[in-house]
């Protein structure tokens, strides 16, 4: 990195501290990827000194990507803003899965996505982006529509799927939609809080203290919000549609009861490659 040297008149900037030693700052303050987050910084960084803040916010705990402001995700670089949950590695495998459907579904009259609970709307994005990729092979036109209740995580989603087929909306869940999609929704991505409102305490202080709990908490044992999303699902779904949620793997037994509980088919999809579990209801046709 070059700087340009101070003026007389002016105060010299502190040096930039070399890679190493912030590769040994980050790795003692517990960063597993510290080689990989110094990079990052450094590239990320208009100078020493905004550098040195850089370092201190991410040693102080704030997750790499809110300082960053993007997080790779599916190959895509995904904008988050302050307050907007950080989607994660593992739930590519429910991108993987909904993409599936969605080219299995293949109707003359294209595929309807709906990411609900969207946050940065990185999972919507994600699944319309594979569906619509040249030389892959696909369905029909794809309209994307994604909701959130909280405003900051609905203008993170705009500036994110600005230029998709769809749009963005704000409010709880199906409120949020245009009644027109009641019935035709093809595939519905929802990936709600699934959190023990007890084991919140337990997360990694980079969640726990930074990223908004509305996005952890999913209630007494996790499935909260979860039941919420099924038991309207079948209303909104089109026959053949599914719901795909992630859940851990002790709370898949439950969430598959309350997919039965309401009419729709469940399926359990595993990958240990991702560590992740997804839960798939469809409605029959």
């Amino acid at each position: 990195m070059t700087t340009t040297p101070p003026s007389p008149s002016s105060p010299p900037s502190p040096p930039s501290p070399p890679s190493d030693e912030i590769v040994t700052t980050l790795r003692a303050a517990g960063c597993v990827f510290a080689e990989d987050e110094a990079a990052l910084l450094i590239d990320a960084a208009d100078g020493p000194a905004e550098l040195a803040a850089l370092v201190a916010r991410r040693v102080a705990g704030l997750p790499l990507e809110q300082l960053l402001g993007w997080v790779r995700f599916c190959g895509l670089r995904i904008a988050v803003d302050p307050g907007v949950f950080v989607p994660r590695q593992r739930t590519e495998f429910l991108v993987r899965e909904a993409v599936r459907l969605g080219r299995a579904t293949a109707r003359t009259a294209g595929v309807v996505v709906v990411d609900l609970c969207c946050g940065s709307g990185a999972l919507g994005l994600a699944v319309v982006t594979a569906l619509t990729s040249p030389g892959q092979p696909g369905p029909g036109p794809v309209e994307l529509h994604a909701a959130d209740l909280d405003p900051v995580c609905v203008r993170c989603a705009r500036r994110n799927l600005a230029g998709a087929v769809g749009a963005v909306h704000e409010g709880d869940l199906y409120e949020a939609l245009p009644r027109s999609l009641r019935g035709r929704i093809d595939v519905l991505v929802a990936n709600v809080p699934y959190v023990p409102t007890t084991a919140i305490a337990r997360l990694p202080p980079e969640a726990r203290l930074h990223e908004p709990h509305l996005a952890l908490d999913g209630g007494a044992d996790g499935l909260d919000l979860q039941r919420r999303v099924t038991a309207d699902a079948p209303a909104w779904l089109a026959p053949g549609g599914s719901l795909l949620v992630e859940t851990s793997d002790q709370q898949a037994p439950a969430a598959v009861e309350t997919v039965r509980l309401h009419g729709l088919v469940p399926r359990v999809a595993r990958s240990d490659e991702f560590g992740a579990t997804v839960v798939i209801a469809t409605r029959p046709r």
